[in-house]
C-alpha cells in the first residue's frame, strides 16, 4: 500500500467526512487541497445512471467551457491543400494531409485533437486501431469533422471538450487548473454538468446524476451535491 504523504493526510483533514458540497464550496476547497507541486488539473467525476451498454443510454457530447481548460491543446488539420491556410490561421499547430498520415502510421500521436473534413474520413478509416484507443479520431458528432475547420480549430483552443460516459456509467473530464480562480473552475463544472443535464436519455429512469466527485491530479475527491450543482 503507497504511503500517505504528510501534505495528503493535511489535504484529507480540510475535508469533512459524509458532506457533500456545492459548487461553489468545492472549487473554492479544491484550490486549498490541492497539494502538487505543478499547476495540477481539475477534473470531474460524474457518476450516471444509465447503461452504455445499450445505444439508447449512451451518454456523448461536447461543450465549450467558458473560461478554458488552462492547457495548451495541440491541434492536427488533417485538411486539403486548400483549406491549409484557414487551419494556421486559425491556430492549428499542424497542418496537412498524407505526411501526418503516414507519421502516425510510424506511431506518431503526440496531439490532443484532431480535426479533418469529411472527404478525408476514407483514409483516416485504416488508422482507427491508432486513434481510436487514444481518443483521437476526429467524429462528426463531436465537431472534429467538418468543413468549417476555421471554427473547429478555433473552439477547441477556446476550450471545447468532448466527453463520453466510460463502460461503468462514469464521465471523466478536465475543466481547468488549479491555478484557476475558485469561481472560474466553478463555472467550468456548472457548463458542463448542465450540458450533462441536458443529454439525459429518455429510457433513463429515476435518479439521472448518482454522484459528483472534483478533485485535482493528485489530491482527495469532493463530493459535490448532486441537487444544488447548479447553485450560484
Amino acid at each position: 500500500m503507497a504511503k500517505v504523504t504528510k501534505k495528503q493526510k493535511e489535504a484529507q483533514a480540510k475535508i469533512e467526512n459524509g458532506k457533500t458540497y456545492s459548487v461553489a464550496e468545492a472549487s473554492a476547497l479544491i484550490k486549498e487541497v490541492a497539494s502538487e507541486n505543478f499547476d495540477a488539473s481539475v477534473d470531474l467525476a460524474i457518476r450516471l445512471n444509465v447503461d452504455p451498454r445499450k445505444a439508447n443510454q449512451m451518454v456523448r457530447g461536447v461543450v465549450t467551457l467558458p473560461h478554458g481548460t488552462g492547457k495548451d491543446v495541440k491541434v492536427l488539420a488533417l485538411v486539403t491543400p486548400d483549406k491549409e491556410e484557414e487551419a494556421k490561421q486559425a491556430g492549428a499547430d499542424y497542418v496537412g494531409l498524407d505526411e501526418y498520415l503516414d507519421k502516425i502510421k510510424a506511431g506518431w500521436t503526440d496531439v490532443d485533437v484532431i480535426i479533418t473534413m469529411p472527404s478525408v474520413m476514407g483514409k483516416l478509416g485504416p488508422l482507427g486501431r491508432i486513434l481510436g484507443p487514444r481518443g483521437l479520431m476526429p467524429n462528426p458528432k463531436t465537431g472534429t469533422v467538418t468543413m468549417d475547420v476555421a471554427k473547429a480549430v478555433t473552439e477547441v483552443k477556446a476550450g471545447k471538450i468532448d466527453f463520453k460516459v466510460d463502460k461503468t456509467g462514469i464521465v471523466h473530464a478536465g475543466i481547468g487548473k488549479a491555478s484557476f480562480d475558485a469561481d472560474k473552475i466553478a463555472g467550468n463544472a456548472r457548463e458542463l454538468l448542465t450540458t450533462l443535464v441536458k443529454l439525459k436519455p429518455t429510457t433513463s429512469k429515476g435518479v439521472y446524476i448518482k454522484s459528483i466527485h472534483i478533485s485535482s491530479t493528485m489530491s482527495p475527491g469532493i463530493e459535490i451535491d448532486t441537487k444544488r450543482f447548479t447553485e450560484q
